[in-house]
C-alpha cells in the first residue's frame, strides 16, 4: 500500500508560525479537502509536501516510488513554449513517447505524402502498442478536449489567464501520479468545466490533495477534511458536510473546556491574591500551575457576525438601462440592454469567461461608459466596488491604519457604533494582526484586508467581481452573512454555485454575442433546468436519428422486417421492473439507516456513497424501461 505520512512538520516566517508539530498521512485513493483562513498556511503545506518548499523541522515519507503532480494556485510556464510543450513536459519515458506521438501526428497531417513522417509515426505506433499507451492517449485527448485545448502549436505568450489555468490543468490530470496536489483548481473556470473536473476528480485513481473555496466541490469530490487552525492541524473523515457538523461539536467541547479552565483559573487567582508566599513546594507547585493556566488557552472564540452595517439610505431608483450596447473592437459584449434595478435586489451575473460580465459591472460603476443606450442612476446610490484587479496598498503601513483611512466608526442598522478594531477582529485579523505591516500579510489576507476596506465606506449598492476566487471559506461565510441582512442591492459576477445560491435571487445570464437573459431564481435552478433543457433536447435528436434510420432501412427493404425483441431484450424486459422496485426499496433502507446514524459520521459516509450509487443505477434502469416500453408498443401495434 502506497502511503505518504507527514511527521511532526513545523514551518514559519520569520515570527509567524504557520503552524507547528502537524501529522498527518494519505492513503491510497484518499481525496483530502485542506481547509483554513487564508494565512494559515495551506499553500505552504502543500508546496512542501510536493518538494517546492523546505520545512524548518519534520519530515515527509514516501515510498522511492511514489510520484507527485502538484498544479500551483498561479500556474508558471516557460512563455516560449508550446501548449503541447507545456502538456507533456515531464521527463518518463512514457511521457515522452505521448509528446512524440502527438508531434508526429501533427507533422503528417500538415504533410502526409511526407514518407519520413510516416516511416516515424508507424515506428511510434508499435512502441505505443508495446507500451500499452494507447488508453492513455485517448485520456489525454479527451481531457484536452473537456478543457476546451484545441491547437496544441499555440504558444504558452498568446494565452489569457484562464486558458493557462485550463493547461495547467490538463498537464496535471495527464501525468500519472500516486497523489495529484491541486491549489485552487476550479479558480477562473466556467461553471461547465467545474462540473466536469468534479466528476472526474472523482473517479480519479490515485490519492488527491486540494485546495479550494468551492463548497459545492469540496463536497462533491472529498472524502475527509483537515484542518489549519492557528497552528494545528484537525481531521476529519466525511466530506465537506460532515466536516461542518464534527466541527460545530469540536467548537462546542472547546469551548466548555474554555469555560472549565477560566474558573480553575479563577480560583487559583483567588488563592494567589490571599497572599501565598512561594515557600513550601506545595505552594510554588500551585503559582507555577497558575502562570500555565495562564498561558494554556489557543482557543478562539467566534465572534458574533452581526455585522449589518447601516449603509447610507438608498432611495426608489437604483440603476435603469436602457437599450445599453457595448463592444470593445468587434465583439458585442452587451446588445440592447435594458433592465430596472430595484431596492434590495440580489443579482447574479453568470457566463462564460470573456463574455462581459465584468463589463457591465464597470458601466455600472461609472468605470465605463455605453457605446448606445442610457445608464440613469438615482442621486443616492453609493457604491462599493470589489474588483478582481489587486488594489495599490503602501506595504509599509499598518492594518489597522489602512482601514482607519477610510472609516475609524461605522454604524449598525440598529445605530450601535463599530470601530474599525471591532470590525477587522470580525474579519478574522486578532488585535497583534492588526499592527502588523500589510507588507508581512499573504496574498489571501490582503484581498481580505481590501473586501473590509470597501464595505467599510458604508455603500447602499455592492458590485463584487469573482469574490471566491482569493477569498477563503471563513471570510466567505462572514461576506455572505454580511450580504444577508445589508439593506441594500447586490450584483456579483461569480462562477461559484454555493456563493451565488446564498447571495442572489435572480440572474442575467450572459448566452454570448450581447445578449442577456433574465432568470428569476437560484442558481442551481438554472443549472438543473439548462440540463433537463439539453437531456430533453438530446433525446428528441435521438429519436429523429432513430426514425431516420428506420426510414433508410424501409427503403432499402421492399419487406421491412417485423420488429421484435431479441432473446437479451425479452429477459432484461421481464425483469426490469422487479430490478426497479428492489432499487428503490434498498434506497429507501439505506436512507433509513442515515437518519438513525445520527451524528456517527464514520457509518453515515459509506451509506451516504452507496446511496448516491444505487441512486444513480435507479435512474439508469428507468431510462432502459422507456427504451424497452417504446420498442414494445411498436411492437404491439404491428400485430
Amino acid at each position: 500500500m502506497s502511503i505518504l505520512t507527514v511527521e511532526n512538520l513545523s514551518k514559519s516566517y520569520g515570527e509567524k508560525v504557520l503552524f507547528q508539530d502537524i501529522s498527518f498521512s494519505v492513503a491510497e485513493k484518499q481525496r483530502i479537502g485542506v481547509i483554513g483562513v487564508n494565512g494559515t498556511g495551506k499553500s505552504t503545506l502543500l508546496k512542501i509536501i510536493a518538494g517546492i518548499e523546505p520545512e524548518d523541522s519534520g519530515e515527509v515519507k514516501k515510498p522511492k516510488s511514489y510520484t507527485i503532480e502538484y498544479l500551483a494556485q498561479n500556474p508558471e510556464f516557460a512563455e516560449e513554449g508550446t501548449i503541447l510543450d507545456e502538456i507533456f513536459h515531464g521527463d518518463t519515458p512514457f511521457i515522452r513517447l505521448l509528446k512524440s506521438y502527438e508531434v508526429t501526428l501533427a507533422n503528417l497531417q500538415a504533410d502526409p505524402d511526407n514518407d519520413r513522417y510516416q516511416e516515424a509515426l508507424f515506428k511510434i505506433q508499435q512502441q505505443m502498442d508495446a507500451m500499452n499507451a494507447w488508453d492513455a492517449s485517448t485520456q489525454a485527448k479527451s481531457i484536452l478536449t473537456k478543457l476546451g485545448i484545441e491547437d496544441h502549436s499555440q504558444h504558452v505568450s498568446q494565452l489569457s489567464g484562464g486558458q493557462k489555468k485550463r493547461v495547467a490543468i490538463a498537464r496535471s490530470l495527464i501525468q500519472p501520479a500516486d497523489l495529484l496536489i491541486l491549489d485552487e483548481p476550479t479558480n477562473h473556470l466556467d461553471i461547465e468545466t467545474i462540473e466536469w473536473l468534479e466528476d472526474y476528480m472523482t473517479r480519479y485513481p490515485g490519492s488527491i490533495l486540494l485546495i479550494t473555496h468551492d463548497r459545492y466541490f469540496l463536497d462533491r469530490v472529498t472524502n475527509r477534511i483537515i484542518e489549519l487552525d492557528q497552528g494545528k492541524l484537525y481531521s476529519y473523515e466525511g466530506n465537506y458536510s460532515t466536516f461542518l457538523e464534527a466541527k460545530a461539536v469540536r467548537e462546542q467541547n472547546e469551548a466548555a473546556s474554555e469555560d472549565k479552565r477560566k474558573n480553575l483559573l479563577r480560583r487559583e487567582l483567588a488563592w494567589i491574591r490571599r497572599g501565598a508566599k512561594a515557600r513550601t513546594t506545595k505552594q510554588k507547585a500551585r503559582i507555577q500551575r497558575f502562570e500555565e493556566l495562564q498561558n494554556q488557552s489557543n482557543y478562539r472564540k467566534k465572534e458574533d457576525l452581526d455585522i449589518a452595517i447601516g449603509g447610507s439610505r438608498l432611495g426608489k431608483k437604483v440603476f435603469e438601462l436602457e437599450n445599453i450596447t457595448k463592444q470593445y473592437g468587434d465583439q458585442t459584449v452587451i446588445r440592447d440592454f435594458s433592465y430596472i434595478v430595484k431596492p434590495y435586489e440580489r443579482i447574479g451575473i453568470v457566463g462564460p469567461n470573456g463574455s462581459g460580465k465584468t463589463s457591465l459591472l464597470n458601466l455600472l460603476a461609472g468605470k465605463d461608459t455605453p457605446d448606445e443606450g442610457l445608464i440613469d442612476i438615482g442621486q443616492t446610490v453609493k457604491v462599493a466596488y470589489y474588483t478582481q484587479e489587486n488594489e495599490e496598498m503602501n506595504e509599509d503601513m499598518r492594518v489597522i491604519d489602512y482601514i482607519k483611512e477610510t472609516a475609524q466608526i461605522i454604524r449598525t442598522i440598529d445605530g450601535h457604533e463599530i470601530t474599525a478594531a471591532q470590525m477587522l477582529e470580525r474579519f478574522l485579523f486578532s488585535p497583534a494582526m492588526q499592527y502588523t505591516y500589510i507588507k508581512k500579510l499573504s496574498g489571501g489576507e490582503r484581498r481580505r484586508l481590501y473586501l473590509l476596506k470597501v464595505l467599510m465606506t458604508e455603500p447602499n449598492v455592492i458590485l463584487l467581481d469573482e469574490p471566491t476566487n482569493d477569498l477563503d471559506i471563513e471570510t466567505l461565510t462572514i461576506l455572505e452573512d454580511y450580504l444577508d441582512d445589508f439593506p441594500g442591492v447586490v450584483l456579483t459576477v461569480s462562477h461559484d454555485r454555493y456563493f451565488l445560491d446564498k447571495t442572489s435571487d435572480l440572474l442575467f445570464v450572459f448566452e454570448g454575442n450581447g445578449k442577456i437573459r433574465i432568470y428569476f431564481g437560484s442558481y442551481s435552478e438554472f443549472l438543473e433546468e439548462e440540463k433537463q433543457k439539453m437531456a430533453v433536447s438530446k433525446k428528441e435528436e435521438g429519436k429523429e436519428k432513430k426514425i431516420e434510420n428506420e426510414q433508410t432501412a424501409l427503403a432499402q427493404n421492399e419487406k421491412p422486417k417485423k420488429l421484435k425483441l431479441s432473446y437479451k431484450e425479452q429477459k432484461e424486459w421481464d425483469t426490469i421492473e422487479d430490478k426497479i422496485t428492489q432499487l428503490e426499496e434498498t434506497i429507501e433502507n439505506i436512507q433509513a439507516e442515515i437518519a438513525n446514524a445520527g451524528h456517527d459520521f464514520a457509518k453515515v459516509q459509506p451509506l451516504y456513497e452507496e446511496e448516491q450509487r444505487l441512486t444513480a443505477e435507479l435512474e439508469q434502469a428507468m431510462e432502459r424501461w422507456e427504451e424497452l416500453s417504446e420498442l414494445v408498443e411498436k411492437i404491439q401495434s404491428q400485430k
